[in-house]
Order: C-alpha cells, then structure tokens, then sequence
C-alpha cells in the first residue's frame, strides 16, 4: 500500500472516530450534565460555608445550642420600646412552670429553664388598613438560662446577647457582654425569679 493510501485510510480512521465521538446531541447532553454538576457544587459549597449559629458561644460561656429550637417555642410575652419589638419565647420546661404558676407562687423555675427575647427594628404596615408596627429587621436574641450550679452569683440564671446583621445573614456574641449581663436590670424582679415578663392570658 502506497504512502498517500496509508495516510488516507488513516485520515479516514480519525474522522470516523470524530464523528461517532460527536454524534449529534453529545455535545448538549454534555454541557447539560457539566451545567447540573456546576449546580450541585455551588449548592454543597453554600451549606459548607452557610453559618452554624449553633456553633457559637457567647463571651461568658453560653452556648448558642442551649437554645437549640427556639425558633419554634411557645409564646410567653411581647414587648415594644421606641426602636425595638420584642417577642419573648420559652422552652417547655419553663412553659410548664409558668402554667405551674411559678413564679406567682412562691417558687422558682425549674433548672433548665430557658427563655428567649427576640428583637426586630420595627416599621409601619403598607398593606393594612389601619396604622401598625410589624416587624422589620431582626437583630438580636436575648437568652437566658437557669443553671444554678454555672451562675450561683447572678440567682442561678446566665444572660447573653447575639446580634444578627441582615447583610451577612449571621450572628454574632456580643463581645461587651458578660454571662451576668441582663443580671444588674434582673435584680428589679428578684422576687419573680428575675423574670419581667409574665406568662400572657391567650
């Protein structure tokens, strides 16, 4: 076989090999399957780097996990200053004191009472028929916690502050804030276990 006829046959082979390599519609299928690979990564990634809240810890040692839930406990209270809605929200142990009567009657709340002062920047309604608040931005959870043996100086409860900032969608400990840093105001309600609010009629 002639030089010319074995580079012909050759060339014949690679074009062949080309075009089953290149049937049509591999090259979409193959763009769609890199396009959902593409998805799936930026998806794994977002959760990697999506914030643990509950991994943070305030500058006193309470932890963000011992309120693990909140979001979902029942309501005791509500509150509103000038600047800032506040809903207050316990966990069931302390809801069932409450309903117990603690701290009307006499006792104190049981360890491992939590409870949870949410606070969001209010603004006024644009779609109700009538003048009202509703919240706006959230920006800081208030906890507290009973856990005599950890906080015997401050009436057995832990206090904390974790500011959210909306930009970064994280929280943060406040760094000026102690364990004992609602205790100095608390002391006004020693006798109702250094609780403001009481368990609301509903």
């Amino acid at each position: 076989m002639s030089e010319l006829a074995t580079e012909s046959v050759a060339q014949e082979e690679q074009e062949q090999k080309i075009r089953k390599t290149h049937r049509p519609g591999t090259y979409h299928r193959l763009m769609i399957v890199a396009t959902v690979l593409a998805v799936l990564a930026a998806v794994v990634a977002a959760a990697v780097y999506a914030q643990d809240k509950y991994s943070l810890k305030s500058p006193g040692g309470i932890a963000f996990s011992d309120f693990r839930g909140y979001e979902d406990w029942s309501l005791v209270s509500s509150a509103r200053t000038d600047e800032i809605l506040k809903v207050i929200v316990a966990n069931p142990i302390m809801i069932n004191a409450f309903k117990a009567g603690v701290p009307g009657n006499g006792q104190p709340f049981p360890e491992g009472s939590r409870i949870v002062k949410l606070q969001w920047k209010p603004k006024k309604s644009t779609e109700a028929s009538f003048a009202v608040d509703v919240p706006d931005t959230f920006s800081q959870a208030f906890v507290m916690e009973k856990d005599s043996k950890r906080f015997p100086k401050t009436g057995g409860w832990g206090y904390a502050l974790f500011n959210y900032d909306p930009a970064s969608d994280k929280f943060t400990p406040d760094e000026k804030s102690p364990a004992d840093c609602g205790h100095s105001c608390h002391v006004a309600v020693k006798a109702k276990d250094y609780i403001f609010h009481p368990y609301e009629k509903r």
